[in-house]
Parts: structure tokens; C-alpha cells; sequence
């Protein structure tokens, strides 16, 4: 668990996340955004897409994610796979 987090973190086992593109050397995080989904600025489509899933390349290729949007991600943060790979 980390530290940093003001959240209830979770451990989940990978059985329990669906990896279709993970990749070595990522730290798994899991996030809960469906309190979200109505307030992203590129539609709730966009994390839906990105469910169950890493995320990582989605989120960093798009050029618009500033560092308070990185911030809150704290916020939905839930836990983390403790076997990813």
C-alpha cells in the first residue's frame, strides 16, 4: 500500500483484473472512476474504453492531461494488483 494515498486501498489479484496489455516494469494501480465519468472532459466513452485494462498509454497519449488532472487521480485510486505480471 502506499503512503502517499488518503484512500481505503484494496489488494487485488491479477484473476481479478483483466491484463490485455500489461507490460513489465509498470506498477499496477487500480482505479475506481465511475464517480467520474460524467465530469471527464473527453466524454466517459474515453474511460470506459480504457477499463479493466493498463491504462497507462492511454492516459499519457493524450497531450491535454495537466499536472492537476494527474493530482487527482489519488482521488479514485482503490489499490493496487499485488501479482501484475
Amino acid at each position: 500500500m502506499h503512503a502517499w494515498s488518503t484512500n481505503n486501498e484494496q489488494s487485488f489479484m491479477s484473476k481479478d483484473v483483466s491484463w490485455s496489455n500489461a507490460c513489465a516494469g509498470r506498477l499496477a494501480l487500480v482505479y475506481d472512476v465511475t464517480k467520474f465519468l460524467e465530469d471527464h472532459p473527453g466524454g466517459d466513452d474515453v474511460l470506459l474504453s480504457s477499463t479493466g485494462k493498463d491504462a497507462t498509454d492511454d492516459f499519457e497519449d493524450v497531450g491535454g492531461h495537466s499536472n492537476t488532472a494527474r493530482a487527482m487521480m489519488d482521488e479514485y485510486l482503490v489499490g493496487e494488483v499485488d501479482d501484475p505480471f
